[in-house]
């Protein structure tokens, strides 16, 4: 019986060859410009992933007699060509071994050095950040950036206020008691406003909990903000989230979970899904940078590469994890290597540029669509407001750092400097616009907290199609605990 099963394992391991043929190898073009500066194309600066995929058609192989048919969903080439690409890529002008004599192994040629060399753990140089406006709302002479319409631009900057401004004063609605939690975008609503402007409405939207300025981009009103933070009967998830965890299948945005980085891999399916039913449409999906530590996130990139999956990954790097200081979450050069490690073309840009995070996402969404592949963008920012209203960052952040960002390195005013040069703003329309926007907020907060709440049956439905006794048995519970001791419960919640 051993002897048999080592045979047929060989037996096995050699079919496996023939018929895949070395799936792992692929057949690719190189990006091969360098990071820049100023570069003269927005491409040039995405970090390569490697080498670059094509499609093939599917294989057929025979074996005694048999059809044996193999079609790769994942489109692979020969290895002899993706070997010399290896080679190519991995080369150095300084390489003085033998380059005949190599290990040819899955994933392409190997060549042998008799030089024992570690690799670095740094080049020594950070990857630079890509900018378009300078911190006066300037244009960069040189860059390289997609134009706006003044439509777009106005829409854009006015968005960025108006979240700001729902920011502040659901902020202090919290604060007054009158919802239970809040946290902000102060700070990064140029990476939320710009990036949805960026993407197209078939984009579905996997977000991590500080992005609802896509949902305001896509028309999620002022009105379903608060119904949702209010948790009333009109709460599309009927009042059992917690608030800001928004959701919208009319609008492509998956609902909001407060476990850190779960939707990433999330998105990487329904980014697969999207490319097996041949969709002209991608899957962005956004985490801050403490998501980066979760092994989901290195999970999600990994499978995004292997299946080739469109997706954009967008990480707010903005400082802070919660109290948690970069430092003290990894040691590379921030999120943006990342990327090629797992085979992904990465960029880093200005997250308090709007102009970069759109032209930066536009061209992201146009590789991940038009070339089947993931792409991560990491968009430096900074955390301006408190983690979130069970926060006070004051406790672990100098006070001058928050005020620096705070003033120097506002994304709204630097936006708004570029609009104006435009001729496309005045302070009257800029008076008209928070004038209208804190109208309309305090009005419908006025609204959301008169709206009933939603019946007390919604705690025990939508999972199951017919309940469980055990579920009955605690719904049942639940009313008699209740018309024993109503004081102690709501009287606001339908029974």
């Amino acid at each position: 019986m051993p002897v048999w099963f080592a045979k047929s394992r060989a037996i096995s391991h050699h079919l496996n060859r023939k018929v895949m043929g070395f799936m792992g190898i692929l057949h690719q073009k190189f990006w091969t410009s360098s990071c820049s500066r100023h570069p003269s194309s927005l491409s040039s600066i995405f970090i390569p992933a490697g080498i670059h995929e094509d499609h093939s058609t599917p294989h057929v192989f025979r074996f005694n007699s048999s059809l044996i048919t193999t079609r790769f969903s994942l489109q692979r080439f020969k290895s002899t060509k993706a070997a010399s690409q290896l080679e190519q890529l991995y080369s150095t002008d300084d390489d003085d071994h033998d380059t005949s004599q190599a290990l040819d192994f899955p994933g392409g040629k190997v060549t042998y050095t008799p030089e024992m060399r570690f690799l670095s753990e740094s080049n020594g140089k950070r990857v630079p950040c890509y900018r378009v406006l300078d911190d006066n709302g300037e244009i960069i002479i040189g860059s390289d950036y997609e134009q706006l319409s003044e439509e777009v631009a106005v829409k854009i900057y006015s968005n960025m206020v108006s979240l700001q401004m729902m920011d502040t004063i659901f902020y202090e609605a919290q604060r007054q008691g009158r919802i239970s939690f809040y946290l902000t975008s102060t700070g990064e609503e140029a990476i939320n406003i710009a990036s949805a402007a960026a993407l197209s409405a078939d984009d579905i939207i996997l977000p991590q909990y500080r992005e609802p300025g896509i949902l305001l981009w896509r028309g999620f009103t002022i009105q379903e903000f608060a119904n949702q933070c209010f948790g009333n009967k009109d709460d599309y998830g009927k009042g059992r989230q917690m608030p800001i965890h928004y959701g919208s299948k009319k609008h492509n945005f998956v609902t909001i979970s407060s476990p850190i980085a779960t939707q990433l891999p999330q998105a990487v399916g329904i980014a697969y899904s999207l490319k097996m039913d041949k969709k002209d449409s991608c899957v962005v999906t956004y985490t801050g940078d403490g998501g980066t530590s979760e092994g989901d996130f290195h999970a999600a990139l990994n499978f995004a590469a292997v299946t080739e999956a469109p997706v954009v990954f967008i990480c707010r790097n903005n400082g802070w994890a919660i109290s948690t200081h970069i430092s003290e979450q990894f040691r590379s050069d921030g999120i943006v290597v990342r990327g090629p490690a797992y085979g992904i073309r990465s960029i880093r840009v200005d997250g308090n540029d709007a102009l970069a995070v759109y032209s930066a996402i536009h061209a992201a969404r146009e590789m991940a669509i038009s070339k089947q592949r993931p792409v991560l963008v990491e968009a430096l920012s900074y955390r301006v407001g408190h983690h979130s209203t069970s926060d006070d960052s004051t406790k672990y952040r100098p006070v001058d750092e928050i005020d620096y960002w705070k003033k120097e390195r506002n994304p709204v005013n630097r936006f708004r400097k570029w609009v104006e040069r435009n001729v496309w703003w005045s302070e009257e329309k800029e008076s008209e616009l928070r004038s209208s926007i804190k109208k309309q907020l305090l009005q419908v907060i006025q609204v959301a907290e008169k709206t009933e709440k939603p019946p007390l049956k919604y705690l025990f439905s939508d999972v199951y199609d017919i309940p469980p006794p055990n579920l009955c048995e605690q719904e049942k519970q639940l009313r008699e605990t209740i018309y024993a001791h109503p004081q102690d419960y709501p009287s606001d919640v339908p029974l």
